[in-house]
């Protein structure tokens, strides 16, 4: 078989079916939402979720929740997709960069609390590829200065850190159901929070904000003879429509059903690989710390063949010329992508913006890291066809391997 299978081979038509014969398709009057709510933060340990139409919805949602306002600033790594820096400025916040460790690829502590300031509202800690961050050094930080923590698991699912699942450490976390994440439904994305007035305030800012919203349910359409009296005062927040429909809840709560499987079936894949580099000693796996488990939403390596006269494309066309599937660059450092460089976003709210200036050099690890990255992807759902892709990558390590042995001319 050359075509990875379907990742929606369980109950999600039953589901969706059932969503098209209730005619209850928003969350506003539905169910299936509260349904993925109480069922997500069950096996998240957390008392409050909230379900939205994306991961970056959640971001904006939870930074918002958080208290983070015009002018504050919100601390971020130096190497994640630019939605971490966008969300920050939907809030009217300043983006703050910290530099990453250089074999982990996660933020650097240290270099977190060298960036506090007196504007220092939140840190934003993601866990990149499904690696937890330095959670007790983060949340040491961030208590001492009274700062808010919120966790990006876009990636990261059921991954543990020191025994303690991902995404329960934090103050809030931040979640994606986006098409390529370890469970999907397409677009979307949860928040999940033990902090009631957190809960209730991301779900307002995500449902327009209605007063009557909860931090524990999301339907405000039930009593009609409520709602519809032309006396009644709806909204006591600003809020936006970031609201899950009931036709992604449901997608998305049939892909819960199945996740443990989902997740062990990328780290089987991902460990296919790491054993195909084995005779390879300029291709380094993102280092998992002893006190943390890896959900490998994608396989991170640290190419250094350059050294070797070998560049990153061209392992990467021998690797597709091999059978591979190709693999992915990291996001550029998001203060050196055009939106910044170009200063963009300083349209947003000159008076914030106008004096912020990203230079290269600012947070140097990150920079010499990301262009070395290769992203190999761990979503095979058929374990023969990702045995072929790994096979590709020893083939073409060989090639190289047998390249450099080869006498001068």
């Amino acid at each position: 078989m050359n075509k990875n299978p379907s990742k929606y081979l369980n109950s999600e038509i039953e589901y969706l079916e059932k969503v098209l014969n209730s005619e209850n398709w928003s969350s506003t009057g539905g169910t299936w939402c509260q349904i993925l709510e109480e069922q997500f933060s069950e096996k998240f340990e957390s008392k409050y979720a909230v379900a939205m139409n994306s991961g970056t919805s959640t971001l904006h949602a939870a930074l918002e929740a958080v208290g983070v306002g015009a002018g504050d600033e919100v601390i971020s790594p130096a190497l994640t997709v630019v939605m971490d820096t966008t969300a920050t400025i939907h809030a009217n916040a300043i983006p703050v960069y910290a530099d990453i460790d250089p074999k982990t690829f996660n933020i650097d502590p240290d270099d977190i609390e060298r960036k506090i300031t007196d504007r220092t509202k939140a840190i934003i800690a993601v866990s990149l590829y499904g690696l937890p961050c330095n959670m007790d050094r983060i949340m040491e930080i961030a208590n001492r200065h009274n700062i808010a923590v919120i966790e990006d698991n876009a990636q990261c699912f059921l991954s543990r850190y020191k025994g303690k699942l991902a995404g329960t450490l934090g103050h809030v976390s931040s979640w994606s159901f986006e098409n390529s994440k370890h469970m999907s439904c397409g677009e979307g994305g949860i928040i999940t929070t033990n902090n009631e007035h957190y809960a209730q305030l991301a779900r307002k800012v995500a449902g327009h904000g209605y007063k009557n919203l909860g931090a524990s349910y999301g339907q405000i359409k039930l009593n009609q003879s409520v709602y519809q009296d032309p006396n009644y005062k709806r909204h006591d927040e600003i809020g936006w429509n970031y609201r899950m429909p009931e036709f992604n809840a449901a997608i998305a709560l049939a892909q819960l059903e199945h996740l443990e499987h989902k997740v062990e079936q990328r780290k089987v894949v991902a460990n296919m690989f790491i054993d195909a580099l084995s005779n390879c000693d300029y291709i380094t796996p993102q280092h998992t710390p002893s006190d943390c488990s890896h959900s490998y939403f994608t396989l991170g390596l640290l190419f250094d063949g350059e050294e070797r006269g070998i560049s990153w494309q061209e392992f990467r066309e021998k690797y597709i010329s091999f059978g591979g599937d190709g693999f992915y660059g990291a996001w550029s450092v998001p203060y050196l992508e055009p939106v910044m460089q170009n200063r963009t976003f300083v349209k947003r709210y000159p008076e914030i913006y106008e004096d912020i200036v990203y230079e290269k050099g600012l947070c140097p690890v990150a920079e010499r890291i990301q262009p070395k990255i290769m992203q190999f992807k761990t979503n095979y759902r058929d374990i023969d066809l990702a045995s072929r892709k790994a096979k590709a990558l020893k083939n073409t390590i060989d090639f190289f391997n047998k390249t450099e042995e080869l006498p001068s001319v």
